[in-house]
C-alpha cells in the first residue's frame, strides 16, 4: 500500500518521549507532498505535489490503488514515450504482409508523425484525435484516405493500451467520430462490354477476362493462377495465392484478407482455360513469398506470364493489354473501367439471378457480407419483387389485387 510523505515535517520523540513533529531541512523548498507507492511491476514509483496539495495527492493515491486493483494501472514514465518512436516500433512489429507495410508506412509518416510528432503517447487525448481530424481535413484528402488513416491511428493507439502506455484508446471516446467509408456508385458491365474487351485482347491473355467476369478473382489472384488450382470436374477454383508488388519487386502472398477460397467454376471458363493451356503451357516462375529480401522462394506453374516466361506485372498488363482493349471496345479508359470492372461484372451478375449476398462475398473474398451489401445493394432491384412474389405465394395471396399489383 502506498502513502503520502510530507517533505517538509518529519515526526521525532521529544523530550518526554511524546511524538512531536519539525520542520525538515528541506522546509520551504520544493514540492511538498510526495506519494509513493509499488507498481505491478514491484518498483517503487512516486509523484510529487506542492503545499496545500494533500487533499489532491491523496486522490492520486486513491486513484493508483484503484487502478492497480483492477489490473488497468498505467506507469506515468511509460506514456512519455514520443509518438513517432512509438509509431515507428509499431510498424516494424505489427504482423501485416511487406506489401502492406510499405503502404502504411507511408501513411504513418506522411498523415500521422507530422501532426503527433514527438508528443507524449500519454498526452494524446480524444480532443487531440478530434484536432487531428481538422487537420487532416484541411490537407483535402479523399473520405476513404482518412479512414484508412484512422484505422491506423487507432491501431497504433490500441497497442499503446496494451504496452500499457496508456489507460485507453482515445480513438474509441463517444466524443469521437470516425470518418465514413464513401462507396463509389457501381454500374455493372453489360454482357456486350464483356466480350467486346475479351475479343479485343490477344488470345495469350483472352482468359483472363474469362477468369474475372465468370469466377470474380482479382487481378493479382488471376496472375497467380496455376493449372492445379482448378478442378474442372468437381466445377471448382481454389484461390490459393497472388502475385503482387512490394516496393519495385514482385513476389507471391496469399490473397487479400490472408485467406484461400473456392470459387465456382463455370464449364465455359474451365473450357477456356483447358484451350489456354494447350496453346501456352504454363511456365515455373520462382518468387519470394511476401517478403522480397527474407521471404523463401517459391516456384509455381503459372498460367499466365510474359513471352519472356516472368510473372506479370498489373501495371505493365494495364498499359499494354488493358488500355488497348478498352479503347478497341469503345470503352472509356478510367478508374472505373479498369479490370476490377470485371469483378463488379461477376457480383451483378449473380446477385441479380438471386444468389445470396454471403455466398457472393465469400465468393469474392469479402471478410465482411456487410461491405458486399453496402457496395452492391443498388443492383438488386428486383429483391422487394421477389419477396412480395414469395410470400403471396406462401400465404396464398393470388387473388386479382395482388396480380394486379404484380403485373
Amino acid at each position: 500500500m502506498g502513502h503520502v510523505e510530507d517533505r517538509w515535517y518529519k515526526t521525532v520523540t521529544g523530550p518526554d518521549d511524546k511524538l512531536v513533529r519539525v520542520r525538515t531541512s528541506r522546509y520551504g523548498q520544493g514540492l511538498r507532498y510526495r506519494v509513493r507507492y509499488i507498481a505491478p511491476d514491484g518498483y517503487e514509483r512516486s509523484k510529487s505535489f506542492p503545499d496545500r496539495a494533500k487533499k489532491v495527492a491523496e486522490e492520486f493515491l486513491n486513484g493508483v490503488e484503484a487502478d492497480k486493483s483492477r489490473g488497468s494501472y498505467v506507469d506515468p514514465a511509460a506514456g512519455r514515450k514520443p509518438f513517432d518512436e512509438f509509431a515507428k516500433h509499431w510498424l516494424r512489429t505489427h504482423r501485416m504482409d511487406e506489401s502492406s507495410r510499405v503502404g502504411v508506412r507511408s501513411r504513418v509518416r506522411n498523415h500521422l508523425i507530422p501532426f503527433f510528432g514527438q508528443r507524449a503517447v500519454a498526452s494524446i487525448r480524444p480532443s487531440t484525435v478530434r484536432e487531428w481530424a481538422v487537420w487532416l481535413a484541411s490537407r483535402d484528402l479523399a473520405d476513404n484516405t482518412r479512414v484508412v488513416l484512422f484505422a491506423h491511428l487507432s491501431a497504433i493507439l490500441t497497442a499503446a493500451a496494451d504496452d500499457g502506455l496508456i489507460a485507453k484508446n482515445p480513438c474509441s471516446a463517444r466524443s469521437v467520430t470516425a470518418p465514413t467509408r464513401t462507396l463509389p456508385r457501381v454500374v455493372p458491365w453489360t454482357v456486350g462490354a464483356v466480350a467486346a474487351v475479351r475479343a479485343a485482347v490477344s488470345r495469350r491473355y483472352r482468359p483472363v477476362v474469362d477468369l474475372g467476369a465468370g469466377c470474380g478473382a482479382r487481378q493479382g489472384e488471376i496472375f497467380g493462377l496455376s493449372a492445379d488450382d482448378f478442378d474442372a470436374a468437381g466445377g471448382w477454383l481454389t484461390i490459393r495465392r497472388q502475385v503482387k508488388r512490394v516496393g519495385s519487386r514482385l513476389v507471391f502472398g496469399l490473397p487479400k484478407n490472408d485467406t484461400e477460397r473456392r470459387v465456382p467454376l463455370p464449364d465455359s471458363v474451365a473450357h477456356a482455360v483447358q484451350a489456354h493451356v494447350r496453346e501456352f503451357p504454363p511456365r515455373a516462375v520462382v518468387l519470394p513469398w511476401e517478403d522480397p529480401v527474407h521471404g523463401r522462394e517459391v516456384t509455381v506453374p503459372l498460367l499466365f506470364t510474359t513471352q519472356r516466361q516472368t510473372a506479370l506485372r498489373q501495371q505493365v498488363i494495364a498499359e499494354q493489354i488493358w488500355h488497348p482493349a478498352l479503347k478497341a471496345a469503345g470503352i472509356a479508359r478510367s478508374r472505373a473501367n479498369g479490370m476490377h470492372a470485371l469483378r463488379h461484372f461477376y457480383a451483378s451478375a449473380l446477385l441479380d439471378a438471386g444468389e445470396s449476398v454471403k455466398a457472393v462475398a465469400e465468393w469474392l473474398g469479402h471478410a465482411d457480407p456487410a461491405f458486399t451489401l453496402r457496395v452492391y445493394a443498388h443492383l438488386m432491384p428486383d429483391s422487394p419483387r421477389r419477396a412480395r412474389l414469395t410470400l403471396d405465394a406462401l400465404l396464398g395471396g393470388d387473388g386479382p389485387e395482388t396480380a394486379q399489383r404484380h403485373g
